[in-house]
């Protein structure tokens, strides 16, 4: 009752905003409105200026929330959910219903590599923002610029490649607890960064940063790596890790012509300590030397980023990439001697491999026309991989698949300003693969103003899924299992269709700005691949094109600026529609989720302090669940799982104009952990699970930063 209390007075405020008919006061320094973005544009332009809705979560936004990653920054993002694998370390996402198969993450316009595959499926965690600029996301199908898997959406990551200063050095310690738990080494999280950078001449600006990231895992009732009893409570509830980020950019930029080479490498230890112990009594002695069969799992990515943007022929527009990735994932098994700690028969190597080159390049202004720009395009994937994180073989000569997967694909969009108030974009793309037959993609957006204040954009976009490598080539086969991958899949079919009405509006002189959006969103995804049962007896799964899904909805999110206050307003509603085939008595239903989300920031300037709050609660969620009914019989359930909300808070003082910053915070003041939830089957051997780990309760962190400017 309290949240509906909520909504409603939401959307009253956003129809009385709408209703207003002020011009709006020019304030680039508080609203950005000239915040130049490059996702999804002919051209680099304004914001406003876009026919794409282009989203922008700048610098000061990342340093106001102290995010290190961007699973903290994306966490209170409308429509955008991350839950954490608790016993892998990574963190899943979801946009729009639709997991992180079905949108991309890129950096610098380059999609970035994973153990599964290039651009999707990616792991938040282990994306560093400490040399970004900005992060641009869009939602809905972007096929035609970004290409296969951007169904839901894309996220653009943009560094930093230029400074005004001579020379730049950022430092900063971050210490903050896990829950309650916090010890200078082993609990809690512990980060150190320092960053330097400078202008080495009026033409050539570099960069290095390096980063270290100790997660000391979330103990709770858990008694670590050195605990030696045999009664469940050994190890850790989530799984400790440690990452290094290294980084390194060189830029040159002359008139007409740009280039730059950017380079980084991740290593990632996760920890996973076996909660069974084997005590190895000696009946002779009377003695025990206890031990336990424990794992190290240990990711390493290699990004190459060679650039050069500039004019041809002082006339065309041009921006050529080539990129190298290569992602690996090793284990090292092994039994470890508690009491000694020793380390015995161990097993080690690389069970999971990617690595690509990829090459994009756009060519714009190939038109002398005031009103229409066209760009042509192109994009070149070489994508080889091995090991499946289905089966895992440690010892690739043991039955791990090397496999490649090729898409030479060349596009082609244009824009259109018809009158001086509409623009028309129509895209068009077309993929040839070595694997599947050549894919079709098209995409039209459109953008009306009313004034001075109104903007309309309505974007019509499709995109395909392409099959994963575990989908593909997957082989588990033994006594007790047969997972099988399909080489004849296709790639799923996604449309999306979006509606975005803007507002903006001033009041009380000016003194009062606001900026208001409703939009209307449909998703449709057509071909879905599912693991199912093609054999009964005995038991076997193959992964098809089968399903359907179906997601429509409203949200609305809205801004205010007054005085020395910024507030942010958002709500969601969405009804997800999963066509199951693959099962007996399918249901279409719709089903219906309700998200808010808000953030606040008030700065004192004579104190250079910024206080801020962030906000999101995510209502019950819905899930058809198939289970046996009391007379035996399959039947689908409506699952749910409970809702829940995040709170943080942090506030920001700078000292000595701004050389040294102090961020003080609180996450998860609600101290949630885990919710309830009826919305899962059963596995093979397991049960369904009744909690989704969500959190390791409320936490706080202090950051103190040095910055050096010359």
């Amino acid at each position: 009752m309290k949240f509906t209390f909520l909504s409603i007075s939401f959307l009253f405020c956003s129809v009385v905003s709408f209703a207003q008919n002020s011009t709006v006061t020019d304030s680039t320094d508080v609203e950005k409105l000239e915040e130049v973005v490059v996702t999804g544009q002919i051209n680099p332009q304004s914001v406003n200026k876009s026919v794409v809705e282009v989203k922008v979560i700048s610098r000061k936004d990342i340093e106001r929330q102290a995010g290190n990653t961007l699973a903290d920054v994306l966490n209170n993002t409308l429509n955008l959910n991350i839950t954490p694998n608790t016993s892998t370390g990574k963190s899943g996402v979801s946009l729009f219903g639709l997991d992180s198969q079905y949108f991309k993450v890129l950096l610098d316009n380059i999609p970035m590599i994973n153990e599964e595959g290039v651009g999707n499926n990616m792991d938040l965690t282990l994306i560093n923002l400490d040399d970004v600029e900005r992060i641009e996301y869009v939602e809905g199908a972007m096929g035609v610029q970004y290409g296969s898997n951007a169904i839901s959406g894309i996220i653009n990551i943009i560094t930093k490649k230029s400074s005004k200063n001579k020379l730049d050095i950022t430092a900063y310690v971050q210490e903050e607890t896990i829950g309650d738990e916090y010890e200078w080494f082993d609990k809690g999280r512990h980060i150190q960064s320092i960053k330097v950078g400078g202008n080495i001449s009026e033409k050539l600006y570099a960069n290095a940063t390096y980063t270290r990231n100790d997660f000391g895992g979330f103990w709770n009732d858990k008694k670590g790596e050195n605990y030696e009893l045999n009664d469940g409570l050994r190890g850790h509830e989530w799984l400790p890790k440690l990452q290094q980020n290294s980084k390194a950019l060189l830029s040159y930029e002359a008139e007409g012509f740009n280039i730059f080479y950017r380079f980084e490498y991740l290593h990632e230890d996760i920890y996973k300590y076996n909660e069974t112990v084997d005590p190895n009594e000696n009946a002779s002695t009377g003695t025990t030397n206890p031990s336990a069969l424990d794992e190290q799992y240990t990711n390493n990515r290699l990004y190459h980023h060679l650039n050069s943007s500039g004019k041809l022929f002082k006339k065309v527009n041009y921006n050529v990439s080539l990129s190298y990735q290569e992602q690996t994932k090793d284990l090292e098994r092994y039994t470890y001697r508690i009491r000694s700690g020793a380390k015995e028969n161990v097993e080690e190597g690389e069970y999971q491999s990617r690595s690509a080159i990829f090459s994009r390049g756009t060519f714009s202004n190939l038109l002398n026309s005031e009103w229409l720009s066209v760009q042509a395009g192109y994009e070149l994937t070489l994508e080889e991989g091995s090991g499946s994180s289905v089966a895992i073989v440690i010892d690739p000569e043991e039955g791990a698949v090397s496999q490649s997967l090729n898409n030479y694909d060349v596009f082609a969009a244009s824009e259109m300003q018809l009158t001086e108030r509409f623009s028309l974009r129509p895209g068009v793309r077309v993929s040839f693969s070595n694997l599947f037959d050549t894919q079709y993609i098209g995409s039209l957006s459109a953008k009306q103003t009313l004034g001075d204040d109104w903007e309309l954009r309505a974007i019509v976009g499709s995109a395909n899924r392409t099959p994963n490598y575990n989908e593909l080539y997957t082989y588990f086969v033994d006594v007790n299992h047969n997972v099988q991958g399909n080489g004849a899949l296709t790639p799923e079919n996604g449309v999306s269709t979006f509606l975005h009405i803007k507002k903006r509006s001033s009041l009380a002189d000016g003194a009062l700005r606001l900026k208001n959006k409703i939009s209307f969103n449909y998703l449709n995804v057509d071909d879905r691949i599912e693991l199912i049962v093609v054999n009964q007896s005995p038991l076997a799964y193959q992964y098809n094109n089968i399903d359907s899904y179906k997601a429509m909805g409203v949200f609305s999110e809205n801004e205010l600026y007054y005085q020395n206050i910024k507030a942010q307003l958002g709500a969601s509603v969405q009804g997800i529609s999963k066509v199951l085939d693959s099962r007996t008595n399918s249901n279409d239903d719709f089903l219906y989720n309700f998200q808010l989300n808000a953030n606040v920031a008030y700065t004192v300037p004579k104190w250079d302090t910024t206080f801020s709050l962030f906000y999101k609660h995510i209502g019950e969620q819905q899930q058809f669940v198939e289970k046996t009914n009391a007379e035996g019989n399959q039947e689908f359930f409506t699952g749910k799982t409970e809702a829940y909300s995040w709170l943080d808070t942090t506030i920001n003082k700078s000292f000595f104009d701004g050389a040294f910053i102090t961020t003080l915070g609180a996450r998860n003041i609600f101290d949630v952990t885990a919710v309830n939830t009826t919305a899962f089957e059963g596995g093979t051997h397991n049960g369904p699970p009744t909690q989704i780990p969500l959190g390791y309760g409320r936490s706080y962190f202090l950051k103190l930063t040095y910055h050096l400017t010359l």
